[in-house]
């Protein structure tokens, strides 16, 4: 088999079974929508969670794997069973040692750290049941990251699907907390003033943490894991991992970083109340694309990556790079300018409902359209991190990271002072977005300069076609939804329809003019999709 088929099927099983944890995140951050609106408690409940969120999206999408796969593989490649496996338990330890201080810090600190997140002003009234929601879910980061070792574990194996089900059951964890017969008995425990469904959201958060790392413990026994405590820091293996981790932390996960700041931005009291919840709302929508193919792709590829750069073949590593970004761009490129076009029905549909009103879905469109914009850039960063990191080199991605973090601050302050009557909470998002375009050009200069020619003009012959054929698209949902009686009808089962007639049309007339411009990657989607399909069975069995 090729590694270009192995990457699809890897691939394929991780976009399997992302879409199916990011259709339960949607009914999660539905039932959160309907529960808390736009309102005060939703912004403090996403402020919150924002630190255990960014921890568990940077090391769910593989910034502590960009450290930690290439040396284990290479364990695994040149030393003996016992020595890999000892290697393995010390990094387990070592971390559940940092882990375990970060999270008593935080807890005992939460006042101070949510008042570092709002510095920019705002209702700090509101903030008060932040601190207290802090507490509760805080706790959950230690077992996210030690969850996060297990999965690099597991993916050096490639071993995809248990991995990539963990968040079904943090997002079904949540789920059961929304419900009254769950929820209203937890916030009675709460102190009368913080009573509300977010305390038992905020519990739901803790119990996914906790489930995400325990289900994956029966694979690593399986593969010879024990966890035999042995902490050590003098260990050679264990300091490169270290030295490595931090600046990967930094490079791969910049977007989310920068998602950080948007929230501190969103916080500011020249921002509209709902700033936050619909910055976070806009994002999970947005997550739905760039989660089921670019971070499926990436995670495939930092293994087969690895293993080509730890067998000397170089020019391989750059041909992986290309093909990935080409079948990328081809599902990203087409979602970007659906979801401008579609973005306020989507959201209306999709959330509109119990306290999430009309204004609410105002607020998140505003915020979807210039996440949107950086789509497609957002889901290069992606597949450019992975190739530095199977050289072993994480500073670049995180010297670059830094840039585009700068730039971001500085686009925020810039747009919040300077346009925010007209921007209002999208300014967040469209600084997010230019940065992000930034991040990759640099990232994307920096190695072919180093490294020679990455075989772009057939990237960017597939670009143009793939352009020309979302150009058609967006002229006919444009027309379609300006035809079709979708703002007349205020039935959500009839809004759906209209939108789901809309959306398949679009992705016809895409589809057609692909095959009719002999676009590749047409060709390549299919054969994901073809070999998810075999895989769905045992892609159940071993999530559950």
């Amino acid at each position: 088999m090729t590694t270009k088929r192995k990457i699809l099927r890897s691939a394929s099983v991780v976009a399997l079974v992302t879409v199916v944890s990011r259709i339960c995140g949607y009914v999660r951050d539905q039932r959160v929508a309907f529960l808390l609106g736009t309102s005060p408690a939703a912004d403090a409940l996403v402020l919150a969670f924002r630190i255990p969120n960014l921890i568990r999206r940077m090391t769910g999408e593989g910034s502590f794997a960009a450290s930690f796969v290439p040396i284990f593989t290479d364990y695994m490649r040149n030393e003996p069973p016992q020595r890999t496996w000892t290697f393995a338990q010390r990094v387990f330890w070592d971390m559940a040692a940092v882990l375990a201080v970060i999270t008593v810090v935080a807890v005992l600190f939460s006042r101070q750290l949510i008042a570092s997140l709002t510095f920019l002003g705002g209702n700090h009234a509101r903030w008060d049941l932040a601190v207290y929601l802090n507490h509760l879910i805080f706790p959950a980061v230690f077992f996210i990251g030690l969850a996060a070792v297990a999965t690099a574990i597991l993916h050096s194996f490639q071993v995809f699907a248990l991995p990539a089900a963990t968040p079904v059951f943090f997002n079904l964890a949540l789920i059961a907390c929304s419900f009254g017969i769950v929820y209203e008995p937890i916030v009675r425990w709460a102190p009368e003033r913080f009573r509300s469904p977010a305390v038992a959201l905020a519990v739901g958060i803790l119990a996914g943490g906790v489930i995400q790392f325990a289900i994956q413990v029966p694979a690593l026994v399986r593969r010879g894991m024990r966890f035999a405590a042995t902490v050590s820091t003098s260990d050679p293996g264990v300091r490169k991992v270290a030295r490595l981790m931090v600046p990967s932390f930094f490079g791969h996960g910049v977007y989310q970083i920068n998602l950080f700041v948007d929230t501190i931005f969103a916080a500011s009291s020249r921002m509209p109340t709902g700033s936050i919840m619909s910055l976070y709302v806009a994002d999970r929508v947005m997550q739905l694309v760039l989660g089921s193919y670019a971070i499926a792709m990436s995670t495939a590829l930092l293994p087969a990556m690895s293993h080509q750069m730890a067998a000397g073949k170089w020019e391989d590593v750059k041909h992986t790079f290309g093909f990935s970004l080409r079948i990328v761009s081809f599902i990203t490129i087409p979602a970007a300018v659906g979801l401008i076009l579609l973005r306020h029905p989507i959201i209306q549909v999709l959330f509109q409902h119990g306290q999430f009103a009309t204004e609410s879905t105002t607020l998140t469109s505003r915020a979807l359209l210039y996440y949107s914009l950086g789509l497609p850039a957002f889901a290069a960063i992606k597949l450019i991190t992975p190739m530095y990191y199977s050289t072993q080199d994480t500073w670049t991605p995180a010297w670059v990271g830094l840039c585009a973090l700068i730039l971001n601050v500085g686009l925020n302050v810039s747009l919040m002072y300077l346009f925010g009557q007209a921007l209002l909470n999208g300014s967040p998002a469209l600084a997010s977005a230019v940065s992000a375009y930034m991040n990759f050009g640099l990232l994307f200069w920096l190695f072919r300069r180093r490294y020679g020619r990455l075989g772009m003009r057939r990237v960017t012959a597939a670009l143009a076609r793939m352009a020309a054929s979302a150009a058609v698209m967006a002229t006919v949902c444009w027309v379609a939804m300006r035809r079709l009686p979708f703002a007349m009808n205020g039935h959500l089962l009839a809004q759906a329809g209209w939108l789901a007639v809309v959306i398949a049309a679009c992705v016809g007339v895409y589809f057609s003019l692909a095959w009719a411009l002999r676009c590749e990657e047409l060709g390549d989607f299919f054969l994901l999709l073809k070999r998810a399909e075999p895989a769905a069975e045992s892609l159940a069995g071993s999530a559950l």
